[in-house]
């Protein structure tokens, strides 16, 4: 666990890791999310046809990529330029999004009411600042507008956490522990690359969107539905606790 990390830090090590990240990305993004992050993020977004949506965080860009062919007018975000790059080059000249570099904790280049949907996906715990974040989602959409966004679930995936396992590998159960540190800690991603996560307890995520003015209208803990564990039978060991959680607040 290193307390003092911030952001600028979280970014360097994303940019290095973009390329070997995005890699692993098809147009419906990675194994994780096409099984459990995409399910959950579509059902709970009404049409966006004609809507006006920021992915926040955009990463490689399929999200917005969906997000643009199915009708949307999608400004997307990253605080990882190389991961602007590899968005615009994944991009087709038919799908007009407006790709800018650009840190979810600040946001300027962004005027207020701008949005009505703002989507981010597995971003906030890259962000020191999540509170400010928070801040720059509400004023960034407009009245009535929503704030749909997926984070590891911070029940269970902490700064200490893993399978207790037997001398033969068996898988006996999820231990979790740390859970009220708050800050940032490592994890590994790549086959080298250690990556920054900040930790924050769930009870602070709720009262921090409460106390920046969101309503709470939806948390979805994602699980494998039956057609993809039929396609992926793996995932089955994913009921036994949840690695993601989804919210959707309005303004």
């Amino acid at each position: 666990m290193i307390k003092n990390a911030g952001t600028e830090e979280a970014i360097k090590r994303w940019d290095s890791f973009a390329d070997t990240y995005s890699k692993n990305h098809t147009e419906q993004g990675d194994l994780h999310k096409e099984v459990f992050l995409n399910p959950a993020l579509f059902s709970l977004m009404e049409s966006v046809k004609n809507k006006k949506v920021l992915d926040a965080g955009c990463g490689e860009g399929y999200l917005s990529r969906i997000l643009s062919r199915s009708g949307a007018a999608v400004t997307a975000v990253d605080y990882s330029p190389r991961m602007i790059e590899i968005a615009k080059e994944r991009t087709s000249k038919d799908l007009i999004i407006d790709y800018k570099q650009g840190n979810c904790e600040e946001l300027n280049i962004l005027e207020d009411k701008s949005f009505d949907l703002i989507v981010s996906n597995m971003v906030i715990q890259d962000l020191a600042n999540y509170e400010k974040a928070f801040s720059e989602m509400y004023r960034l959409l407009v009245d009535g507008g929503c704030f749909i966004f997926s984070i590891l679930h911070p029940c269970f995936v902490t700064p200490e956490c893993g399978w207790e396992k037997t001398e033969s590998g068996e898988k006996l159960h999820w231990n979790v522990d740390k859970y009220f540190y708050e800050g940032a800690y490592e994890q590994c991603l790549g086959k080298k690359e250690k990556m920054f996560f900040f930790h924050r307890t769930l009870t602070s995520y709720i009262n921090t969107l409460i106390k920046t003015g969101f309503v709470l209208e939806s948390i979805v803990e994602p699980k494998p539905s039956t057609e993809m564990l039929k396609k992926y039978p793996s995932f089955e060991e994913d009921f036994r606790c949840a690695d993601f959680i989804v919210f959707k607040v309005k303004k």
